[in-house]
């Protein structure tokens, strides 16, 4: 039935959403309160989809069947709480997009590790010759793919906690719930119940035909799968227990274990494997198992493994200067990730850190710091929070609002076999675009770095 579509943000997501949309026959409108990418506004062109932008028209929101709305707008948005009211369905990207293919889907969600778990589910299950496609929050936009190849066997999806808030009948085959730490409280009142109840929604709909793999090392996971029911098939991930059906480590090796109707007993050594740190090997783990539910086989897997290679700003090697290692994990941007960060070296550490505070509680981090870390640099516009957090821990705490300042304090503060990390535990919108934005002119600093004269003169100790 032609339905009046209403899309809003004309980003990667709302834009493919109104290719599909309009390819169904929906009568659709795309509505962005800012300025919309030059690259997309050519498209919706090219399409005849008819669009605005700086601003919303509310009597042509309001007159919609039903709204897709971007993950970046937040649900006490005024025009989506008038919306709602009047009893107009609101719906992510995501969900829409479901309705129009027959494809089987493996969705990732968690915390911490979930690109790095898509992209590897994506590679070990392309590589083993499926016809797969990799969206959500990374790849193309899911709607923009199925508009363009109704015939897909699987797609990989990333999905946040944004993403699942607007999906109500769509079902994942395989579901990977990796963890839940507080992350984005400032969406969720500030109650981490509710930020719980939204990474569980990725187990919703499910059947006895379908997979749960989660990480039960997770205490939050582990607590709320005593009362939630699923029907699913379930595998565990673990680093510390033997595992019936599912994966662990032992003995430096990855041991798979899984008796039902698709049963797997084998291992490999952690040393072979592309990607390194325990985090790393929850996130092998959980997309090797993710993989072979999806029907790959064991030496396929093997062989894949050796050729994968993650995304940037996620531990990346940013370069050496003077014997100092600089690594970017701009995309560590809750305080999670950053204990998985540190915990990867052993050598003293150069911390920069900081970007828009998150609801962030960074008493976890403390033994670490305390530990490991030489100097924090804080890379911020308000910097407050961090300097409180560890101004008695960390023996010298720099502010700065550039990111090539940053490098060269790093650069003056840091012994040779020292590791400057940027890993920021923090939003990026304060000075950067976005996490990219942040890493990669991270990298651009590493890269132009010139060893210049002594900054002590500068710097403000705390």
């Amino acid at each position: 039935m032609k339905q009046k579509i209403v899309i809003l943000g004309a980003g990667e997501s709302g834009v493919g959403a109104a290719i599909l949309a309009q390819q169904e026959g929906h009568a659709v409108f795309v509505s962005d309160s800012g300025v919309i990418a030059s690259n997309y506004k050519l498209t919706l062109k090219k399409k005849g989809i008819m669009f605005e932008e700086e601003g919303h028209s509310e009597s042509v929101v309001l007159d919609a069947d039903e709204i897709i709305k971007s993950p970046g707008i937040p649900d006490n948005n005024p025009l989506i709480v008038k919306a709602r009211a009047t009893g107009i369905p609101v719906i992510s990207e995501i969900e829409f997009a479901g309705r129009y293919t027959d494809a089987k889907f493996v969705c990732i969600t968690g915390s911490n590790g979930k690109t790095t778990t898509t992209l590897l589910a994506y590679h070990l299950i392309e590589s083993s010759g499926f016809n797969v496609g990799l969206a959500g929050n990374v790849g193309e936009s899911l709607a923009k793919q199925v508009a363009r190849d109704k015939d897909m066997d699987y797609y990989v999806v990333e999905l946040s906690s944004f993403q699942l808030d607007g999906m109500y009948d769509f079902k994942a085959d395989i579901a990977v719930l990796l963890n839940i730490t507080p992350d984005h409280m400032d969406r969720y009142d500030y109650d981490f119940q509710k930020y719980i109840d939204s990474k569980f929604r990725i187990t919703q709909n499910q059947t006895n035909n379908d997979y749960l793999i989660t990480f039960v090392d997770d205490p939050v996971v582990k607590r709320e799968l005593l009362h939630r029911r699923t029907d699913a098939f379930k595998l565990s991930v673990s680093l510390q227990d033997r595992i019936l059906n599912g994966s662990y480590l032992s003995n430096e090796k990855l041991v798979f274990n899984i008796h039902n109707h698709m049963t797997h007993v084998f291992s490999t050594d952690t040393a072979l494997l592309p990607i390194t740190g325990k985090h790393n090997y929850i996130n092998t783990m959980a997309a090797t198992m993710a993989a072979l539910a999806a029907g790959v086989t064991e030496k396929q897997i093997l062989r894949a493994l050796t050729s994968f290679q993650n995304a940037p700003h996620r531990l990346e090697d940013a370069g050496m200067v003077n014997r100092v290692r600089y690594i970017n994990d701009s995309k560590a941007t809750n305080v999670d990730s950053v204990k998985y960060a540190l915990d990867s070296f052993d050598q003293p550490i150069v911390w920069i850190a900081g970007g828009v505070d998150k609801g962030n509680e960074y008493e976890v981090l403390e033994e670490l710091v305390s530990e490991k870390v030489r100097a924090l640099i804080c890379l911020g516009k308000d910097n407050e929070k961090l300097i409180k957090a560890f101004g008695g821990i960390v023996p010298m705490i720099i502010e700065t609002q550039s990111v090539d300042e940053a490098v060269r304090y790093a650069n003056e503060i840091a012994n040779a076999e020292d590791i400057v990390l940027l890993s920021p535990a923090c939003a990026s919108f304060d000075l950067f675009k976005n996490y990219e934005d942040r890493g990669n002119k991270f990298k651009d600093a590493v890269k132009g770095m010139e060893k210049s004269s002594p900054l002590f003169n500068m710097i403000t100790l705390f």
